[in-house]
Order: structure tokens, then sequence, then C-alpha cells
């Protein structure tokens, strides 16, 4: 009987191996001076808050994400602001700052000097928008620019996709 609990045991030490190593790359908060002076390193993933004094790179955040230069070689979830935010991948949510990048698929408020996005839906506010597309969104600002030209490529002050 003793074999065999200890045997189960063992099993059950080894089956959690996994999970315990994939919890460990998600963390609830990260404080950074500047990338690679930051508390995780930049694959760990943040779900909760994330404080960038300088400059700051993670993989992914879900949550807030509050910096002078905000980096995430991922995906984004929630709220970021900053100076500059730079995101590679996928945006959802409210993004403020004096630029803000995001490589991939943005849905949401952009709100800065300058926004960018690969793919568009939902509001740029600034100075200079600028989309690849502009899929059901909205863009206000002194200059607007829709690279896919559907239904207008360029507009001052207004340009739109619904």
């Amino acid at each position: 009987m003793k074999f065999k609990l200890s045997g189960l045991l063992a099993v059950l030490a080894v089956l959690a191996v996994p999970t315990l190593s994939n919890a460990q790359s998600e963390k609830p908060i990260q404080i950074a001076l500047f990338a690679p002076v930051q508390i995780f390193n930049a694959e760990t993933s943040i779900t909760g808050i994330r404080i960038n004094l300088i400059y700051g790179v993670n993989k992914n955040v879900t949550g807030i994400d509050w910096g002078l230069v905000n980096k995430l070689t991922g995906n984004m979830t929630g709220i970021e602001s900053g100076m500059v935010n730079l995101v590679d991948g996928n945006f959802t949510g409210i993004q403020d700052g004096w630029v803000n990048i995001t490589g991939k698929n943005f849905t949401g408020l952009q709100w800065g000097l300058y926004n960018s996005s690969e793919s568009m839906k939902g509001l740029q506010v600034g100075f200079v928008n600028s989309a690849g597309s502009l899929n059901n969104g909205l863009q206000i600002g002194l200059i607007n620019i829709n690279k896919s030209g559907v239904p207008h490529k360029f507009l001052p002050i207004v340009n739109y996709s619904f």
C-alpha cells in the first residue's frame, strides 16, 4: 500500500511540473527601470499591472500597462498609457500616449499625437492616424490615412469605414 501511494504521488508530481512551469511564465505585476533591469524577463506575460519607469519589455499584458516607453512583443488587452506604446501583436482596449503603434489588429481606442495600426477597428484620435486597413473604424485628426483605400485612402479631419 505504501509503495502504491508513493508511486501515485511520483506520477502526480511529474504531471504537475508542466503546469507549474506554465504558471510561472505569467506574473501579476512587473516593474521595470529599463529593459533588462526589470523584475521578470522579457519573455514573461503579465496579467495585472506593469509599470515601466523608463522602458520595459514583456511578451503579453492583460490589465494595465503604464510607463514612459511600453514595449510588448506579443498582445495587449486592457489599458496602456505612456509616452510611447509599441505592441507587436494584437491590441484590445485603450491605448493612450504620444506615439501608439500596434503591429497587427487593434480593437478599441487609440488616443495620441501619432497612432498607427495594421488593422483598425474602433476609434483613432490624434494629429496623425494611420491604419493598414480601417474596418468599422473612425479616424479623427489632422492627417488620417487608410492604406487599403476603402472607402478613402486619405481624408483630413475625419476618415471612416463602416
